[in-house]
């Protein structure tokens, strides 16, 4: 995998075959960031990286100034991999290996950005409880985002504060939002064209 934009842009970060994870492709990730982009300025932005895995979207979110991001995992290898590599390259990073669902249930700060990569294969209704304890427990800053990575056969769009969606493939990228103005939404709906595939 590489990091697409910032610091250091171009790099290449190659984890061990042996960690239990499925990665953001880089043309997702890309895609991903080009609509973050519109969005945000990434200095100095409060990431919590949820299901982090490789760390790969917390070394995006780090190479573009953002700063300080959370990683969390409950894989062993993954945080190691996450905080070593975060030493090598001076990211503001800190990996916790942590149960998701009990971190959400116990953290008490919040986020500018909170991204999750869960198992593809996960139950519906766990998708669902991100949603619900993130937004229960006010854990997105008013004018932050959320977003999650689910296969195609997993919906989100019913949920309270989904904002939009936008497909890559196998992979949907569904963003969540606290109520904006009329004219953000249109912005987005003008947005598809460009994004979707």
């Amino acid at each position: 995998m590489r990091i697409i934009s910032g610091k250091y842009k171009g790099r290449r970060i190659t984890p061990p075959g042996n960690l239990p994870v499925r990665p953001t492709t880089d043309m997702s990730k890309e895609a991903l960031f080009n609509i973050l982009n519109n969005h945000f300025n990434f200095s100095e932005l409060r990431v919590l990286d949820l299901f982090a895995g490789t760390g790969n979207i917390s070394y995006e979110f780090a190479s573009r100034g953002a700063e300080p991001i959370i990683s969390v995992d409950g894989d062993f290898g993954c945080v190691s991999f996450i905080k070593k590599t975060a030493k090598e390259f001076d990211f503001d990073i800190t990996p916790i290996k942590s149960d998701v669902f009990k971190f959400l249930e116990k953290n008490k700060a919040s986020y500018d950005i909170i991204f999750a990569d869960p198992p593809y294969g996960m139950e519906q209704k766990d998708f669902e409880k991100i949603i619900t304890l993130i937004f229960e427990n006010e854990l997105l800053e008013e004018d932050g985002m959320m977003v999650i990575e689910h296969s195609k056969h997993t919906k989100l769009n019913h949920m309270e504060n989904f904002s939009f969606d936008r497909n890559y493939g196998g992979s949907v990228f569904t963003f969540f939002e606290f109520e904006g103005s009329e004219e953000e939404t249109i912005d987005e709906e003008g947005d598809d064209d460009e994004f979707d595939s």
